[in-house]
């Protein structure tokens, strides 16, 4: 099952809509449970974790017979209706809310991506982002059906790619393809999918994004964050491990190594990207998050009379800030709670006249105050610019910037859509003079090592290449790299290996 539908007018999430923050990736969730409501219940996951990606939602259900998928534009609230989900019956489901980081944000990418062959059918979800796509499209190609003619895929995603391989079994299991496909393919996935009978779940090698398991009184659940878990009323077993493969069916639950441990979790999930509630690797993100306010704290402390938060993400490690400093914590910016993410931007003009469509700054609480405000990063700077001007304009005597990450100088490749190398603030201007930038009085960025202390994580178990240019899993060319780059035809396969092809005539 499947609809469209255009722009719904809702607004923007920026300030300036042009600077888009690092924005959150996928969420993806999983569900066997015979006798449950299976579909109500990855609806709800998903609404846990609609923060990890606000484009497109989707759902694939099973009875054992036959998969429906429903999908499409917008938040999980405005794709999912009741009598949707009544119509969606099964033991077994995924669900996914996309933030799209490869291909564009068109409904033929909304995800789950749908496979039906001869030998079954296969429903996937992926959060992250794969790095060997001119690999992976080369062994799609060759596959019989591509190769004859007779089918091309019409999704420019990483994910389809992935789908399109592993839905290719005709004298094997769809557990014995992936654990052929899986150790070929470069870069992040946490994944969820399924064909008519089986539950499956994936973490790469390297466990850059997350994936928990849950126990539920009748079946299992996986999703990205156990947030989503508590949601459903389901208990946290523990974090699917990086290189794991889980297979759920009538028989139980198993689980298959595919590749060697080498963990190298994102960062940025402690500074911004997991919900507060959640839990990473053994830490509260909530707590990592007011302990980087009290390091900021530590490292750059100003005689201040208020410390602010920029809502929401800013809030814990502000928190942290006042605690450690002894400064008044104050919630001085309004936020409009019913902005999301939309198709209608304001024109420049009204960007120009200072269009405040997501902030709004509480005059009294900041008029003739020297205010310490703190963000979780600066990308671009034209937000941090908006945020300053508002608050001089509300009659703050000094504005100072407390960061609670380093600046963010390298682009990254594995789900987080960051601005391009050379639209990165920090990456060409100094600190003194990003402060300059953004009419700042000073600005202080937490350390590295400030920052990756408070996860409590060892260093070497952390990808923090944003930062530091450092790269975990290596990098293709720069030609094979781009979130549109399936969508511009690729003339030649990459030069390489290929990934497995099971009885290629």
């Amino acid at each position: 099952m499947s609809r469209r539908k255009g722009g719904d007018g809702r607004l923007t999430a920026a300030l300036d809509p042009h600077d888009q923050g690092p924005q959150d990736h996928c969420g993806v969730f999983g569900v066997w449970a015979p006798g449950e409501d299976v579909a109500k219940l990855t609806y709800f996951g998903l609404y846990a974790l609609q923060h990890r990606g606000q484009e497109s939602a989707g759902i694939a259900v099973s009875n054992g017979r036959q998969i429906l998928v429903y999908k499409d534009m917008g938040l999980v609230s405005q794709v999912f209706d009741e009598p949707t989900l009544e119509s969606l019956k099964g033991h077994v489901a995924i669900g996914h809310a996309r933030y799209s980081t490869t291909g564009a944000s068109v409904w033929e990418n909304a995800q789950p991506i749908f496979k039906p062959t001869p030998d079954g059918s296969v429903a996937l979800g992926h959060n992250g982002n794969l790095i060997n796509v001119a690999d992976m499209r080369a062994a799609v190609e060759v596959l019989p059906e591509h190769s004859e003619g007779r089918h091309a895929p019409v999704s420019t995603n990483d994910t389809s790619l992935l789908t399109e391989l592993l839905a290719y079994h005709p004298d094997s299991s769809l557990e014995a393809r992936a654990l052929e496909v899986l150790p070929t393919i470069r870069g992040a996935f946490s994944l969820v999918w399924m064909n008519e009978d089986t539950l499956f779940a994936a973490r790469d090698p390297q466990g850059i994004r997350p994936l928990v398991l849950g126990r539920l009184d009748r079946g299992w659940v996986v999703a990205s964050e156990d947030a989503a878990l508590a949601t459903v009323g389901a208990s946290v077993v523990r974090e699917v491990e990086p290189g794991e493969m889980i297979i759920i069916d009538e028989s139980g639950l198993r689980s298959v190594r595919f590749a060697e441990a080498d963990r190298k979790g994102c960062v940025f999930e402690y500074v911004y990207l997991a919900r507060p509630d959640a839990n990473i690797a053994g830490r509260n993100v909530h707590e990592s998050r007011v302990e980087m306010g009290r390091e900021l704290a530590r490292e750059f402390p100003v005689d201040a009379d208020l410390v602010i938060p920029v809502p929401e993400s800013g809030i814990p490690a502000a928190t942290g800030y006042a605690l450690e400093s002894g400064l008044p914590f104050g919630q001085a910016f309004v936020k409009n709670g019913y902005v999301g993410r939309t198709f209608i931007q304001p024109s420049q003009t009204l960007r120009q006249l200072g269009i405040r469509l997501k902030l709004n700054v509480l005059e009294h609480m900041v008029r003739g105050k020297k205010v310490v405000v703190v963000d979780d990063s600066i990308v671009r700077g034209n937000t941090q610019r908006a945020q300053v001007r508002m608050l001089r304009e509300a009659g703050a005597l000094e504005v100072h910037v407390r960061i609670s990450s380093p600046p963010v100088k390298w682009p990254c490749f594995y789900g987080i859509d960051f601005a391009t190398r050379a639209e990165l603030i920090a990456n060409g201007l100094s600190v003194d003079e990003i402060a300059a930038s953004v009419g700042a009085d000073s600005l202080g960025y937490i350390s590295l090592d400030g920052m990756i202390s408070a996860t409590r994580q060892e260093r070497s178990a952390l990808c923090t290449a944003c930062f530091t240019g450092e790269y975990p899993v290596e990098l293709p060319d720069e030609s094979m790299l781009g979130k549109h780059l399936l969508e511009v035809s690729l003339q030649s396969p990459t030069e390489g290996k290929a990934l497995p092809v099971l009885n290629n005539p």
